[in-house]
């Protein structure tokens, strides 16, 4: 499945230059989410824009396959980036900023997406793990009567990408995806955390 992981904003929060290439555990952040939709069988492209030279730069100098748009905003950017692929069936979308992501998460999303028989499929989780680790949701919303917030990662189908789909809302009990780095003060969590989060 192609997986587009979008890359083309400026990071202005972190402070720390393109975000995608910010350091966690010694590689760029988005190294580790690339590695986690290549484990999982899927074609990850990166999706940059003018805003992320560097970004575009790493890629190609680390034949990495990129999407460049016009960088409007992350819905148009993902939007421009569906039409370019040409793909009509399902896709997957990620942030760069989830460096915790692995493939056996992908895997896990990819079987619920296929045995619900939906178009499409957002992945989230309980509040309290982002409490657990003190990162700051953006975005609250009670899934299965739980209070949750997403993790951007999700599933759609390319053909209707200018459509409301019927969707999956997939509540996942998984640590890694608390960490959707925004902040210097996430990072360093992330970065305390992260060797026992991955497991490594």
């Amino acid at each position: 499945m192609l997986a587009l992981i979008l890359a083309g904003g400026e990071g202005s929060r972190l402070r720390l230059g393109e975000k995608a290439l910010v350091p966690v555990h010694d590689r760029p952040m988005i190294s580790w989410v690339l590695d986690a939709f290549a484990g999982a069988e899927c074609e990850p492209y990166v999706v940059t824009s003018h805003k992320t030279p560097f970004t575009r730069n790493w890629c190609r100098a680390n034949n990495v396959e990129f999407i460049d748009t016009t960088g409007i905003g992350y819905v148009e950017d993902l939007r421009e980036a569906v039409e370019l692929s040409g793909e009509d069936g399902p896709i997957f979308t990620s942030a760069a900023d989830i460096p915790c992501l692995t493939a056996e998460i992908i895997l896990k999303v990819l079987d619920a997406y296929h045995a619900s028989g939906k178009s499409a499929c957002s992945t989230w989780i309980p509040l309290t793990l982002c409490n657990k680790y003190g990162m700051q949701p953006r975005y609250r919303e009670l899934i299965n009567g739980v209070p949750a917030t997403p993790c951007a990662l999700n599933i759609f189908m390319g053909s209707l990408v200018d459509e409301v789909q019927d969707e999956l809302c997939l509540l996942l009990d998984e640590p890694g995806l608390a960490f959707n780095i925004n902040t210097r003060d996430e990072l360093s969590v992330l970065e305390r955390e992260f060797s026992s989060i991955r497991g490594i």
